[in-house]
């Protein structure tokens, strides 16, 4: 690790939480499989020297897609720097050197435990801080637009919704041919207030995708989240949401395509503090070729969170006889006025359905894109165009050089 070490020195510019965090994370040390959480991920394959260049290694333009979405109400981020924001009457922007919490406890503390995530905070080079105004209501969508030039993407991003106010957010990350990116996201909103955030990953599969989101959910408060991820060589994303006020709700939404051999990780927490709060997790994918999916997922209600309403489902539907899915699903309840439920199922498409479709005169190969599509579908409410047509690329293309190969 003697490369990346020499090029994170530099990068820190002697910030003493960076520093604190830094020296953490070596006394930590890197994840292993040995590690119950790390045991699905090919870190046989990972070294942190193969991704030191903190330069820009591609002058290449952004795609189509992530250019689309930068036409409209934005924030372009290059390199986890921002490059040009776009932002309508209520919202700001501010960036800080330093890094902190939104729930205003020490950042190293806060994430002493996860490895990656302390290699954000000592490496991003700003904390990207959004806040909309209490009584704001938008009517159009921010996107927030991620490219990777570098071989490291480090990244910490917060939003903060006003009280009484309503903002959706698009999160695309483009580009990273043979990157380590690593975004970390906060999310804080107030009393009588909705946050929406859709995240679509498409980066190169020879890339590496480690994120992690945390919400903080006030009396009255919505989060919605949907988790879109296709691309990467091992794409991993932890959501967590804390219900810290009577009547929160919080709706995630997970969903991936892998192929080739792509490993795609989610893991979720949502957390129930406050009493009468609501909890809907729903993790959805399909895995070809000789790719794999895990879902582990975390139902966790404290004493005294009485009438909570919590469930969680995960499907996962195999394309190939050689692809895997893993489901975890878990419950940690301590209080006993509550309702929870979780369910799992893992198999290859439905015979009757591909048959009925056959049936009616469709040929094999559109039967089985219209029954992914459809499988998919449920996953996509509320994306943007621009993501939709590029998950429907991404099942296409599965199908043709999977399924149909």
């Amino acid at each position: 690790m003697t490369n990346f070490s020499n090029s994170a020195t530099v990068r820190m510019n002697g910030d003493p939480t960076r520093l604190e965090a830094w020296d953490h994370f070596v006394q930590v040390g890197l994840p292993s499989t040995k590690d119950e959480v790390w045991r699905y991920a090919p870190l046989h394959d990972f070294s942190l020297d193969q991704f030191a260049s903190f330069e820009p290694l591609t002058n290449n333009a952004i795609s189509a897609r992530a250019a689309e979405l930068l036409s409209g109400p934005s924030v372009h981020i290059v390199d986890g720097v921002v490059k040009s924001s776009n932002l309508p009457a209520g919202v700001t922007i501010t960036s800080s050197t330093t890094p902190t919490t939104l729930d205003r406890s020490p950042v190293v503390e806060r994430y002493a435990a996860d490895t990656f995530a302390l290699l954000a905070i000592a490496l991003a080079p700003e904390t990207l801080t959004l806040r909309i105004a209490p009584q704001t209501r938008l009517s159009q969508s921010i996107a927030l637009v991620h490219e990777t030039t570098a071989g490291v993407n480090f990244s910490l991003t917060q939003i903060v919704v006003g009280e009484g106010s309503y903002a959706s957010f698009v999160e695309y990350f483009d580009g990273a041919p043979d990157a380590l990116v690593v975004p970390l996201s906060e999310y804080s909103v107030a009393e009588n207030a909705s946050l929406e955030v859709i995240t679509c990953q498409r980066l190169a599969h020879s890339a590496w995708h480690i994120a992690r989101s945390t919400g903080y959910l006030e009396r009255a408060a919505s989060l919605q989240q949907s988790i879109i991820g296709l691309g990467a060589h091992y794409n991993r994303s932890r959501n967590d949401a804390h219900l810290l006020g009577a009547g929160a709700v919080n709706e995630l939404r997970t969903t991936f395509l892998g192929s080739g051999t792509q490993v795609h990780d989610f893991r979720t927490r949502q957390y129930h503090v406050a009493g009468r709060t609501d909890s809907r997790l729903l993790s959805k994918g399909a895995v070809a070729g000789d790719s794999r999916c895990v879902y582990t997922g975390l139902i966790e209600i404290e004493k005294g969170a009485k009438r909570t309403d919590a469930r969680q489902t995960n499907h996962n539907l195999l394309l190939s006889s050689t692809a895997h899915a893993d489901s975890v699903p878990n419950l940690d309840i301590r209080e006993n006025d509550v309702m929870c439920a979780h369910a799992s199922t893992v198999g290859p498409l439905d015979e009757l359905q591909r048959w009925y479709l056959e049936s009616r005169g469709v040929p094999p190969r559109e039967a089985e894109r219209l029954l992914i599509e459809g499988f998919f579908t449920e996953m996509l409410v509320g994306a943007p165009a621009e993501i939709i047509s590029g998950v429907s690329e991404d099942v296409t293309r599965v199908l043709s050089e999977e399924l149909v190969g």
